[in-house]
């Protein structure tokens, strides 16, 4: 062989090693290497991708801020399998049973507001926005008074799809413990049927005016369709609350709010009012659940 074609063999053999390395450098992408232009494409994302708003477990700090609240109240845990309620008895004369806190050791308490007379449409926006659960014990006379239940319709559908709970304050809030029975069963019957056309639900729960009731009057509830005459363990005060025990919240403590406006709450709205209470809760380490998943 001349070293003429022994030459050009041997730069044939050359490039093609060359070829070959190339080649093998550009397959090596796989374990992350990089060195050739035939890469494979990374991965979408090295970083977990941020969860869409519409994926997020509730409102967001910005939006606690906007309602006068420092940060976001915790997640609740999951409702108990098994409701309060389920298969109880009444204690007192066959009536349904009186609650005043919910028995668990989860942190977690009850915020539910009574009569109706304060429509503050600030306080639609301030609730669908941050998701709260409530409960709402309407007094007829009271509740139908204005803008009437169409403003508690809008209160009990909240933004996350769940219905906030509407209950029975009675129709003119009296003070059952001076009627005859009766008149007591009037003052409950008469409102649960007017909610329940409303609605279209019959409520579960039931609120005496004052909290104040005696054996006619869970006998009277009981024979209207309620399961549980509900009373408290806290009130919220203007800018603070009030225990029934010690200085502070309970797991399982019932909260007692008012509809009320800045003319009752000395020049404080609603809206205030509720921000103050939730402060308060989520200070003391706790969040709101809906009651009606316990009871």
């Amino acid at each position: 062989m001349s070293p003429t074609v022994f030459g050009r063999r041997r730069a044939a053999l050359a490039s093609a090693a060359l070829l070959l390395a190339g080649a093998l450098a550009g397959c090596s992408g796989s374990s992350g290497s990089s060195g050739g232009p035939e890469k494979p494409p990374r991965p979408a994302s090295s970083k977990p991708a941020p969860a869409s708003p519409s994926a997020a477990a509730g409102p967001d700090a910005a939006t606690y801020r906007r309602w006068g609240l420092d940060k976001p109240l915790a997640a609740p845990p999951a409702p108990p399998a098994t409701k309060l309620t389920d298969g109880a008895k009444g204690a007192q004369g066959g009536g349904p049973p009186v609650i005043r806190r919910i028995p668990t050791k989860d942190k977690v308490v009850f915020v539910t507001i009574d009569d109706g007379a304060e429509k503050d449409p600030e306080f639609v926006k301030m609730t669908k926005e941050l998701k709260l659960p409530f409960t709402m014990f309407l007094t007829g006379d009271i509740a139908r008074a204005g803008r009437g239940y169409d403003y508690f319709e809008q209160l009990s559908a909240p933004a996350d799809g769940v219905r906030n709970g509407i209950a029975n304050h009675t129709v003119s809030h009296p003070n059952l413990r001076t009627l005859p029975a009766d008149a007591q069963r009037r003052e409950i019957c008469g409102q649960q049927d007017a909610l329940e056309k409303r609605f279209g639900i019959r409520p579960a729960l039931f609120r005496p005016p004052y909290g104040n009731y005696n054996d006619q009057t869970l006998a009277a509830a009981g024979g209207c369709g309620v399961r549980a005459v509900v009373l408290w363990e806290a009130t919220m005060q203007i800018n603070d609350m009030r225990y029934a025990e010690g200085d502070k919240l309970r797991p399982g403590d019932i909260i007692l709010a008012h509809f009320r406006g800045p003319q009752e709450l000395k020049g404080t709205t609603m809206t205030q009012m509720v921000a103050n209470m939730l402060r308060s809760i989520e200070r003391q380490g706790y969040t709101v659940a809906r009651l009606e998943d316990y009871l």
